[in-house]
């Protein structure tokens, strides 16, 4: 009797954990539709058209390390913007 109290148990826990498709996907799996990852600090750049790091653009390209800056500099058409 108590094997099959222990048994029960042991079934009980087994049917409480989540199955593994639930788990989040691999680490650096996060590439978007140009293939730049996220989650190494990746974003797209029209205007040199690769994947870039904001940061370091920034202090390459001498603009301010902002999302405004990044995204001012990496606008598409360079000609529609106002400095």
């Amino acid at each position: 009797m108590r094997a099959l109290a222990v048994l029960f148990a042991l079934m009980t826990l087994a049917a409480c954990q989540s199955p593994a498709d639930d788990q989040p996907g691999r680490v650096g799996a996060d590439a978007d539709a140009h293939g730049c990852r996220a989650s190494a600090g990746y974003r797209w750049c029209a205007r040199t058209a690769q994947c870039e790091r904001p940061w370091e653009l920034a202090e390459a390209e001498g603009f301010e390390a902002s999302e405004a800056g990044f995204t001012q500099f990496c606008a598409q058409d360079q000609s529609r913007l106002t400095y």
